[in-house]
């Protein structure tokens, strides 16, 4: 299938993904425990900006306004009519900054999880999360995005609902799972097991990944779990800029610039392609990541302790896999401060 990300991925051997949405919009003043998606119809302009540090920053990639925006989530603000229209438009304007950046640049829909529980252990079956899913893809894809970024899922079966909506609405996919519990997603699955399940899929993304989490060294460790599966798929890595701190009455991420481009370096020795930033990823974040990314030389694929003295320990004492010797985490305070 001929889209707007593989032909660029045909071009280079790296892509840079943007950074943090949520944290960019309490920025910008948004509340907690309001939608975000709400702001692509009372907001626009914000949502535009939002969009266009990500391209300013060197982002090849950048995703929609639009993480929470299925009927599941938008019940929990009397928006769930409104999913087809605020996807639309998160799309929307993200194909105007887009269409003008001068170079090629691809609008990601993003579609982040339902909230809901997976059955048999809840209520959400299969049928019901792939008709969610799929009425966010339609609005995403008459927004005119490139590709849908189905992003922090846990559960398998929520993947592959997801999976099966993109089939329905024709639409290109990526998808990444967030490893945050002992090196496995909340719902048990570890990096190995998500390798094995995209390469078995009939409609199996374009890439695929990691994102969010614990922690940049975490992530990481996750993506060589991925890269020694054997798998030949693009590898997506967008890790957390560094590790959450409450300042002030509000939550600070205390990864520097400076270490999110050796984060950026040490993602692409370990077989990512696609890199990128989530929570406290900033604009900043992504300069340092792009000129690191511009400059840098190949570095061979790191060792778990060179990880973790660039980037700080890991979180647990296995990486989920029970494989490869994973770090110890008592090594977690020996973080070297970029």
């Amino acid at each position: 299938m001929t889209n707007a990300l593989t032909a660029l991925m045909e071009t280079r051997d790296w892509l840079l993904a943007d950074g943090a949405t949520g944290t960019t919009l309490f920025n910008m003043g948004l509340q907690s425990g309001d939608a975000p998606e709400l702001w692509n119809v009372d907001h626009p302009d914000r949502i535009r900006a939002l969009y266009q540090g990500a391209v300013d920053a060197g982002s090849d990639i950048f995703l929609t306004n639009t993480f929470g925006g299925t009927a599941a989530r938008l019940k929990l603000h009397d928006a769930q009519s409104r999913v087809h229209e605020l996807s639309r438009l998160g799309a929307e304007l993200g194909r105007e900054v887009a269409d003008k950046a001068g170079r090629p640049v691809v609008v990601a829909g993003s579609v982040g999880p339902t909230g809901e529980i997976m059955a048999p252990m809840g209520p959400l079956t299969h049928e019901l999360a792939v008709e969610m899913f799929h009425e966010q893809a339609e609005g995403l894809k008459a927004g005119g995005a490139d590709v849908l970024w189905v992003e922090t899922i846990s559960a398998p079966e929520e993947y592959k609902a997801a999976a099966e909506a993109a089939k329905l609405a024709d639409m290109p996919w990526c998808g990444t799972m967030s490893f945050d519990t002992a090196g496995r997603t909340m719902m048990g699955l570890t990096s190995a097991a998500l390798a094995t399940t995209v390469d078995t899929m009939s409609n199996g993304p374009l890439a695929f990944g990691a994102n969010c989490g614990v922690g940049a060294s975490d992530l990481l460790r996750t993506v060589l779990g991925f890269a020694a599966s054997g798998t030949e798929r693009p590898i997506i890595a967008k890790g957390n800029a560094g590790i959450p701190k409450y300042v002030d009455g509000h939550i600070h991420y205390d990864g520097t610039p400076a270490l999110m481009a050796e984060y950026a370096l040490m993602a692409k020795a370990c077989g990512a392609t696609i890199i990128g930033g989530c929570c406290g990823t900033t604009t900043e974040h992504l300069k340092a990541m792009r000129a690191a990314l511009e400059t840098g030389e190949n570095r061979p694929r790191p060792s778990l302790e060179e990880i973790t003295q660039v980037l700080g320990g890991f979180s647990s004492e296995v990486d989920g896999t029970e494989g490869g010797g994973p770090i110890s985490a008592k090594r977690a305070n020996r973080r070297k401060r970029a």
